[in-house]
Order: C-alpha cells, then sequence, then structure tokens
C-alpha cells in the first residue's frame, strides 16, 4: 500500500500541540487540527501557495481585517483580494463552497424539519460574512428535504427587498411544498425588526393562498441566529 502524503507542512505554524502526545505518530490531519485558527489558517495559505509573503502574516491580516476563520472563507472574492490577492481569494472560495456542499449534504437527505440544528449551522456559514443583507429562501419537497437554496433579495447593509409573489413563483416552479426564509445581519444584532416582521407576513400570507407551508425564518447575525417562528413572530 502506498504510504500516504503528509498534509501537514513542516516550518509553517508548526505550535505547540497541547491536545497531541508527540511520542506519538500524529497524522498530517490531526496536527493541523491541534493548531488555533491562526495556525490552521496559515497551513490552508501554504497549501494554497501563498508564497510571495509569509502564510503567517496572510492569516493574520485575514483574521483581523474578517474577525474568524469562519468569516475569512465566507468573505466576498473580492474582499479578499484586497488582502490576499485575486489568486489566493480565488482557492478560498472553492474551500467555502465545498464546506456548503458538506453542511447541506443532511438538508438534502433527509428530513429537514428533523434537522434544525444542520440549518442553522449552514445558513450561518453560508451568511454570516456577508457585507450587505442577502435574502434566502430554502425550498422544501413534500418530505421536507431540501430542493434548492435561492438567494431571492440583496440590498444594502440594513435592508434586502423581497418580493413575496416570487417567492411563490419560484416555489410552484420548483414543485416546492414548503420554504423556509432566511437572511442576514451584516451588523451582527439577529434581532428581527418590524420591516422583517412585516415581510414575513407578507411571504406567509402569498404562500398560504397556494398551500406553501412557510416553516420558519432564521436571520443570521454573526454567530447567532434568531427564529421569527421560536419568538412568537409568525
Amino acid at each position: 500500500m502506498a504510504e500516504q502524503p503528509d498534509l501537514f507542512i513542516p516550518g509553517v505554524a508548526e505550535a505547540p500541540w497541547p491536545s497531541l502526545d508527540p511520542s506519538v505518530g500524529a497524522s498530517g490531519i490531526d496536527r493541523v487540527a491541534a493548531l488555533d485558527e491562526e495556525g490552521a489558517l496559515a497551513q490552508l495559505l501554504a497549501r494554497c501557495g501563498a508564497s510571495e509573503a509569509d502564510p503567517i502574516d496572510l492569516a493574520c491580516a485575514l483574521l483581523d481585517r474578517f474577525g474568524g476563520i469562519g468569516r475569512v472563507i465566507g468573505a466576498p472574492a473580492a474582499d479578499l483580494a484586497r488582502v490576499v490577492g485575486a489568486e489566493l481569494a480565488v482557492e478560498l472560495g472553492v474551500v467555502h463552497a465545498l464546506l456548503l456542499r458538506v453542511l447541506d449534504f443532511p438538508l438534502r437527505h433527509r428530513a429537514f424539519l428533523g434537522s434544525w440544528g444542520a440549518a442553522k449551522t449552514y445558513l450561518r456559514a453560508r451568511l454570516r460574512a456577508l457585507p450587505r443583507e442577502a435574502f434566502h429562501v430554502l425550498f422544501l419537497d413534500r418530505r421536507n428535504q431540501l430542493i434548492a437554496d435561492e438567494r431571492m433579495g440583496e440590498g444594502s447593509i440594513s435592508h434586502a427587498p423581497v418580493y413575496p409573489r416570487e417567492v411563490v413563483r419560484r416555489a410552484l416552479e420548483l414543485s416546492a411544498c414548503g420554504v423556509l426564509l432566511a437572511h442576514n445581519h451584516p451588523s451582527g444584532d439577529p434581532t428581527p425588526s418590524p420591516a422583517d416582521i412585516e415581510m414575513t407576513r407578507q411571504v406567509v400570507d402569498a404562500c398560504r393562498a397556494l398551500d406553501i407551508a412557510v416553516h420558519d425564518h432564521l436571520i443570521v447575525g454573526g454567530e447567532e441566529v434568531a427564529s421569527l417562528k421560536a419568538l412568537g413572530l409568525m
């Protein structure tokens, strides 16, 4: 059997491994997993070809700019490019796309209503780093499995226009039986605004007329996710 390549790049972020016994032959994956955010991100940047600058310096710059590795990976390519250049921004975008595919797997392969934790994790990864409000609709089939996640509105740092008739039209095109509404608050505060509550009511009314269920409206603000249903607002 061929020897497995070591995924750990020596000389990059070789911080102490508090969770590992150095006498044990730790794999490259274990060694990267034992690093802090800065070290793990530096390893990724080195693997992606960060050759003109020190990966540690780039990792620190990204974390200072965006505030956390999740926000770094999910940041818009144009914003990333200002820090690390266009090529590395594309590489980080690929990592984010793969992460979303991993996170949406349970939503596509088992009943969505039994996977609210997975839904929140997925939406947090998808929306938390966006600099402007974006309104997404997750369309569900009769088994409450995910058909599609589509952006139905995008706006300013405090508002994303949404048209209930467009949500209904797209649900009918996809033969969706239910929807989950979601958008982000770039401010980091997921508290629903009066406009959020009114817009939700309009979408619920439009969908009810065609027997399309609106299961919830989730608002992502930083690491927090607010549920209008849990708050008794729908």
